[in-house]
Parts: structure tokens; C-alpha cells; sequence
């Protein structure tokens, strides 16, 4: 629980997700608990000219089981995932929308990149037809505040909304932020997360052309994604959607809710070193782990997990690495640790969304998801990263970091609720 025992108390109360093992949470769940990789050959466009042919892909979702069709077609795909997944949490938490008041129910659903599909078929359609040809809903569709703005309407949430963008500290952010929102009086229910949708030719072109992306595992793509691991070569990309709903404590006990876990601390910084690469020291992030651990009142020692950003980039893993053992000394050693994008892909600013979710069902199962190709050890990340295969553990507390590019960090810390 955190240290200012007046502040208003956030707990989680629903999760929805939409991510390449499945539509719903139990589907991501089952798909990182038993340590299986969603990454497949790109199915949906030609990778032929791309260094990077594999990824994350959602399959098998249709929007029409979630959104008006004609709505739909004025959306761009990461919108599509947004209000799916807002609709799955709040099934998830038991909410008749009907009993909420809307002025106290808000929605921050991040996106780093935002409709990126639509920037590459608008674009397509101005070059070979002109400029009248472009669609009016060309600018509303690609903007990355739009999937907040739709979820709102499609719920009647009247209260605080935006759209944070911040790379893949996105979906972090937008949790962290509406945790604040809860607590400084604004807001009773937050739906809160990150949508999206960057799986396409011209997101991968953009990567590819970083040199970002893994490029050395594509005759074998359930292993490119390799969080540190020694032959790690870049991250594979994923889409979909990860929001939870967050509720002050007393809200959700009046409504009878079943509660996963208690949002004890966020806290956010900025390395302020490099517009694409992490700061090799982990300063800003290490201060991050600190200072959510000192706000909930907790020693590091009480930290039993984290979900870490873990990329399968050399430069992020190594040094996040350092991080971890800068801000918890010798616990760190003691630590559970594991990337789930080595099943999930890198869903860039949903990252954070998904992984708290997972971070939530960590604390109510007691179960550990793996990182796995986890083949050759690095002598440069030497912690236990919950090798190949779950575990089971009775973890209390659990740490969510993400970082983006940019020098973003977000860490937001979970624990196991105590009424």
C-alpha cells in the first residue's frame, strides 16, 4: 500500500487485450504461461524486400463483433484493437455502464506510432489517384489521440481523456497517468492502456531501415525474439491493444467488483542522452525503480517480480540490466525477471498495457511466465530472467518498466491487494 495513507487507494479491476496469441486476457495468459511464441512469417503484406520478415500478428479478430462496421471503416486498425480491448475490460470488471456517472469515468489509451496503415494507403491512394481521391476521415483516423477519443464515445465516458504518445512507454504512461488522475480527485474509473498497429510494410521499412529489427531468425520465427539472450539481434514487432480498468478502492468495493491487484506507485523519467538509444548507465531508469518502491512504502527486498522492457535489442537488454542492479543491490540477484515480448512480440506503445496486464494475473495466479529462447546466457545479463519455462511463485509485488525511444521511461508497481 503506498506510504501517504490519505491518498485515495487504485486498484485493477478488469483487463482486456488483444495480442497475437488471442483475443481476451485468458488467451494472452494461456499463450505466456506456457512459454509459446506467437511470432510467425508475416502473413499480411510482402516482406520480400525487407530485411525483417517476421512478427507478432493479431489473427482471427473481427471488428464487428466489437464496433458498428460503418464506424469501423472511419478507423484505422490500431482504433479497431482499442475499443475491442476497452469493451473486453470492461466485461472483464462486471460494469454495467449504465450505473457509472460518465463525468467520473475517464479513458488515456496511448499509441506511439497511431494510424500508421492509414498514412501508407492514403498516401498510396494521393500518388496514384490525386489529392481529391484522400479520404475525409484520412486525419482523424491516423491521429494518435483518436482510439481515447473513440473508446469514450463508444462507452459515454465523459471525464478526463487524451492520448499519451511517448514511443513504448505509451501505454505505461497512460497508466500511470490515470493512476494520478484517480488520486488527485478527478476521476472515480479510468480505462487505461495502449493501442497498436504498426505491423505494416511502411512500419517495417521504417524499422528495417534503423537496423532495429531482428533480421537473423527468419527460416525460424518463434525464436527471433530473444530478451537477453547472448545472439540477441533486434526486436520483432507485434500489434494489438492491452487496458485495464483502474478504480479507486472504494468505488469498486461498492459495486461488489473483483479485484486483481492494487496500482501502488508510478513514477516516470527521461535519460536525456540519445534520441534513439538508452543511456548505457540507466540512470533515469534505476531512479524510476527507486522511486516507485520508496512511494509504496516498501524496501526493495519486497519486490518479488518484474516484468521487464526487454527487447531483444543488444543495447536495452544489457543496460536495463544495470538498471535493475544499480536501483535493488544484491536483491537483484534474488529477483524473478522475464520479457514477455519473447512471446508477445514488441507492441511498442501497447507494450505497456499488455504487460501490466500480465503483471496483474501474475499476482492473482501466482505463476511466473518464462522468457523464453533463452539458449546461450550473456555474461552482460546475468540475472535470472525465468529461463524457457514458467514458474510458480507467490509474488506480492510485481514492477511493469517500459522504455521509448526518446529516453521515455515509465515504471509502475503492483501488488497483491489487502483490504
Amino acid at each position: 500500500m503506498s506510504s501517504d495513507t490519505t491518498a485515495p487507494r487504485i486498484v485493477v479491476t478488469g483487463l482486456g487485450t488483444i495480442n497475437a496469441h488471442g483475443v481476451g486476457v485468458d488467451k494472452l495468459w494461456e499463450g505466456v504461461l506456457s512459454g509459446t511464441s506467437g511470432i510467425r512469417k508475416i502473413e499480411s503484406f510482402d516482406v520480400s524486400e525487407l530485411t525483417s520478415k517476421v512478427g507478432a500478428e493479431v489473427h482471427d479478430f473481427e471488428v464487428s463483433d466489437f464496433m458498428d462496421v460503418k464506424e469501423a471503416r472511419r478507423n484505422d486498425r490500431f482504433t479497431h484493437f482499442a475499443v475491442a480491448s476497452s469493451r473486453l475490460a470492461i466485461q472483464d470488471a462486471g460494469i454495467q455502464l449504465d450505473s457509472l456517472d460518465p463525468e467520473r469515468f475517464g479513458v488515456f489509451v496511448g499509441s506511439g506510432i497511431g494510424g500508421l496503415q492509414t498514412i501508407h494507403d492514403q498516401t498510396a491512394r494521393m500518388i496514384e489517384r490525386g489529392p481529391r481521391k484522400v479520404s475525409p476521415f484520412m486525419i482523424p483516423s491516423l491521429i494518435g489521440n483518436i482510439a481515447s477519443g473513440v473508446v469514450a464515445i463508444e462507452l459515454g465516458a465523459k471525464g478526463p481523456n487524451f492520448g499519451i504518445v511517448s514511443a513504448c512507454s505509451s501505454a505505461t504512461h497512460s497508466i500511470g497517468e490515470a493512476f494520478n488522475t484517480i488520486r488527485n480527485g478527478h476521476a472515480d474509473i479510468m480505462i487505461a492502456g495502449g493501442s497498436e498497429a504498426a505491423v505494416c510494410q511502411l512500419g517495417y521499412a521504417g524499422f528495417c531501415s534503423m537496423k532495429a529489427m531482428s533480421t537473423n531468425f527468419n527460416d525460424t520465427p518463434e525464436t527471433a525474439s530473444r530478451p537477453f539472450e547472448k545472439n540477441r539481434d533486434g526486436f520483432v514487432m507485434g500489434e494489438g491493444a492491452g487496458l485495464l480498468i483502474l478504480e479507486r478502492l472504494e468505488h469498486a468495493q461498492a459495486r461488489g467488483a473483483k479485484i486483481y491487484c492494487e496500482l501502488a506507485a508510478y513514477d516516470s523519467s527521461c535519460d536525456a542522452y540519445h534520441i534513439t538509444s538508452p543511456d548505457p548507465a540507466g540512470q533515469a531508469l534505476s531512479k524510476s525503480f527507486k522511486s516507485v518502491v520508496s512511494a509504496s512504502g516498501l524496501k526493495p527486498e519486497d519486490i518479488d517480480y518484474i516484468n521487464a522492457h526487454g527487447t531483444s535489442t543488444p543495447y536495452n537488454d544489457k543496460f536495463e540490466t544495470l538498471a535493475i542492479k544499480d536501483a535493488f543491490g544484491s536483491h537483484a540477484n534474488n529477483l524473478l525477471i522475464s520479457s514477455t515480448k519473447s512471446m508477445t512480440g514488441h507492441l511498442l506503445g501497447a507494450a505497456g498495457g499488455i504487460e501490466s496486464a500480465i503483471c496483474a494475473k501474475v499476482i492473482q495466479e501466482g505463476k511466473v511466465p518464462p522468457t523464453i529462447n533463452h539458449f546461450e546466457p550473456d555474461p552482460d545479463c546475468d540475472l535470472n530472467y525465468v529461463p524457457n519455462t514458467s514458474v510458480e511463485s507467490q509474488v506480492k509485488v510485481a514492477i511493469c518498466n517500459n522504455s521509448g525511444f526518446g529516453g521515455h521511461n515509465a515504471v509502475l508497481l503492483f501488488q497483491a491487494i489487502d483490504e
